[in-house]
């Protein structure tokens, strides 16, 4: 086992990832920026060194800067997290390239993943089930319309190199295919340095279902059973639970099976996320996440098995801990994620300081948070502050505690989407769970009112303990000032110099 690792991230998955080190008995390494100098996680471990400046390529996603780090620390491993370089298969290569042990996949799996065409080629292949359109890049419109054709409109373009949501475009005519073919080729370049993009069959009404692997470098591979991850805006997801409300044995088995035959045929060695589009009672593979997903929570919440700590043994050489046969699914676990972001506002980033803050807790309450009180949400990375998980018996339970819990929860400096949280977990069919990956868009009007009705309600409890805060000041204030008067004074009659120093309070 390692003696030593690093962790090349930051936030709540840089907490999640030392508390897993040191269960395992494994010292701590945290990298910062400037703008995180005073973060949770830089406190939280064994020894934490300056990264630069708070631009991500100046900081996180500099690699030669993290390998000093480990040099200088001398750790034995580097665990990427998600985001930043987790997928990057330059950085998994220079890892193991400097004499370190990367806590994730081999790099080519990551980089057969890498490449959405690429990945379908190779999921082709391997029979695990596809949306029907192309499997290589679009060269000419006329290409295009034929593929179109083929396979019936509405179509998405999407582009290869892309994830997100980024650069994917929807045309239900010829005339918008023209136009989108061109913008998503544009989108593409301009965020991942690709044009390439692709055409695939448009699922107008899909869940979205994805299924957790485990494997190590000794060829076991297993599943940890599915997560329901419809509730997204802009492909960017918002609420998750395990298992999915539709799901049952046979359909997991089928699902498992697939993502198991994806695993092996990239040689995966290491924690991943096949995800898949569920429609009409077929699912078809979407792309594999070839890292820790934010959402792991849920499915360790009904399994019981640490995914993070896995990882860790299975980059140290050892074998699964368990076998498919040994793998049980009890109760039903949600996890909201918690943004500092305005949902009345098109979910825009409010980044700022957080004055006071006071976490959920009681039965099935699990909290994986990246700030406390005082703590400042930076402009320049995800707006994440927190993953609020509960666990109940069922999924009528695990939605009752959720909603304790987010009425629980305050953070005050910031605004949050607890608001749009507490009204999803109140509407009609969230409760029944027929969802899509459309919900958000398609009823948002209706959510509205009770967003803004708990925005209000978090204004006032922001105004009321404002006023408790402001009177407890004063009162500090007042007994500061006549303490410092009253040993001024018996200074001053000893003849003495003080031997304490108070600022002026202001």
């Amino acid at each position: 086992m390692f003696n030593k690792v690093l962790i090349a991230n930051r936030g709540e998955i840089a907490i999640r990832i030392i508390r897993a080190c040191w269960e395992l008995g494994i010292k701590t390494v945290a990298v910062y920026s400037e703008a995180d100098k005073r973060s949770l996680h830089v406190n939280l471990a064994d020894e934490a060194y300056y990264i630069g400046p708070a631009p991500a390529p100046k900081s996180y996603l500099n690699i030669d800067a993290i390998l000093h780090i480990a040099e200088k620390a001398k750790v034995d491993a580097i665990h990427p997290g998600y985001g930043f370089l987790a997928e990057n298969p330059k950085f998994a290569r220079a890892v193991k390239k400097a004499g370190f042990e990367f806590i994730g996949p081999n790099p080519n799996a990551i980089e057969a993943m890498g490449s959405k065409i690429n990945a379908k080629k190779i999921m082709k292949k391997a029979g695990v089930p596809l949306i029907p359109g192309s499997d290589k890049p679009i060269e000419d419109l006329d290409e295009a319309i034929e593929i179109a054709k083929s396979i019936g409109f509405p179509v998405v373009v999407k582009a290869s190199a892309g994830g997100g949501g980024m650069g994917m475009s929807v045309a239900y005519n010829e005339e918008e295919l023209k136009e989108v073919i061109e913008s998503a080729k544009t989108i593409a370049q301009n965020a991942f340095g690709d044009p390439t993009v692709f055409i695939e069959k448009y699922l107008e009404n899909p869940r979205h279902i994805e299924i957790q692997l485990l494997a190590d470098r000794h060829g076991n591979i297993i599943h940890l059973g599915d997560r329901e991850c419809s509730i997204q805006r802009r492909h960017q997801k918002l609420i998750e639970e395990a298992p999915s409300p539709i799901m049952t044995e046979e359909l997991r088995e089928r699902m498992g099976e697939a993502a198991i035959k994806a695993g092996k045929a990239i040689n995966y060695d290491s924690a991943g996320t096949v995800e898949f589009l569920y429609q009409d009672g077929n699912f078809y593979f979407l792309e594999m996440n070839t890292r820790i997903q934010v959402e792991h929570t849920v499915t360790e919440m009904i399994t019981g098995i640490d995914i993070v700590k896995e990882m860790i043994k299975i980059a140290a050489g050892e074998e699964l801990s368990y076998n498919q046969e040994d793998i049980e699914f009890k109760g039903h676990a949600i996890e909201c994620r918690i943004n500092a972001e305005d949902p009345l506002n098109e979910f825009v980033p409010c980044p700022g300081k957080i004055k006071l803050y006071r976490s959920p807790g009681g039965p099935g309450v699990r909290l994986d948070s990246g700030v406390c009180g005082g703590a400042e949400i930076p402009p320049y990375y995800d707006p994440l502050i927190s993953k609020l998980i509960t666990y109940g018996r069922d999924r009528k339970e695990a939605i009752a505690r959720m909603r304790r819990a987010l009425k629980e929860y305050v953070i005050v400096g910031v605004k949050t989407n607890i608001p749009f949280h507490r009204a999803v977990l109140e509407e009609e069919d969230f409760i029944k769970g027929n969802i899509n990956t459309h919900y958000v868009e398609n009823k948002f009007d209706k959510l509205k009112d009770k967003i803004y009705k708990y925005e209000l309600e978090a204004r006032d409890l922001y105004s009321v303990l404002s006023e408790r805060v402001f009177e407890k000041s004063k009162v500090i204030a007042a007994v500061s000032g006549g303490l410092s008067m009253y040993i001024s004074q018996i200074v001053r009659e000893n003849g003495e110099e003080s031997p304490i120093k108070f600022k002026e309070n202001k």
